[in-house]
């Protein structure tokens, strides 16, 4: 058993070393093994199923590291707030639906969305530049708000934004393998459409 997700975690700030293979393979072998007895796991677990297409999987991470104290899931919150776990709710839907990187000297982007989000719209200060992104199923627009033109990836393209025009590319679609298991009662709660009850584990379950 792994208490958190380490060399997922790598996959994530170190990208360019490992090949799309190797991320989806890695992410594959580490989920069973992976407890999560950590605040900080599961958004890293959500950036990563995100980019390697297990869409739904990486909305119930960013569902556990959302309602996390909202709803005293580690049944600590009365020692405090996790606050690298808030954080990690940034985290999980700018660089795991938004597929925010860092790459070279610029930045890269690869954005897809679960079923259960219709929009995403976040915005980045890069460098003295103020870029805003939209990100719907089916396209993502760029913008350069404020700041001078600048080059940056949309998946493999590099594009060029600037204050004059709004960049428009297809929101990616990549093919997942079967999405793999947990350790047993590790499994997170699935985000789905139900009816709210009086617990916890149901509001969780509940769509916004």
């Amino acid at each position: 058993m792994v208490k958190q997700a380490d060399l997922v975690l790598a996959m994530h700030l170190r990208g360019d070393a490992f090949s799309p293979e190797q991320k989806a393979r890695n992410f594959a072998y580490y989920e069973p093994l992976t407890v999560r007895d950590s605040s900080l796991s599961a958004a890293t677990q959500a950036v990563i199923a995100a980019e390697v297409g297990h869409l739904q999987l990486a909305y119930d991470y960013f569902a556990e590291v959302a309602f996390l104290d909202l709803y005293d899931l580690a049944q600590n919150t009365r020692n405090g707030l996790h606050l690298a776990s808030l954080v990690g709710i940034w985290t999980a839907l700018v660089a795991g639906f938004g597929g925010l990187r860092l790459r070279g000297d610029s930045l890269a982007f690869g954005p897809r969305l679960p079923e259960g989000i219709t929009r995403l719209t976040f915005r980045v200060v890069f460098r003295n530049r103020c870029i805003g992104v939209d990100i719907t199923p089916t396209e993502v627009r760029y913008v350069l708000l404020k700041g001078s033109p600048l080059a940056v990836w949309h998946e493999d393209e590099t594009i060029t934004l600037s204050t004059q025009e709004v960049v428009i590319r297809p929101t990616s679609q990549i093919q997942a393998g079967p999405r793999p298991d947990q350790p047993p009662g590790r499994v997170p709660l699935k985000r789905a459409a139900r009816p709210l009850s009086d617990g916890p584990a149901e509001l969780l379950h509940h769509n916004r």
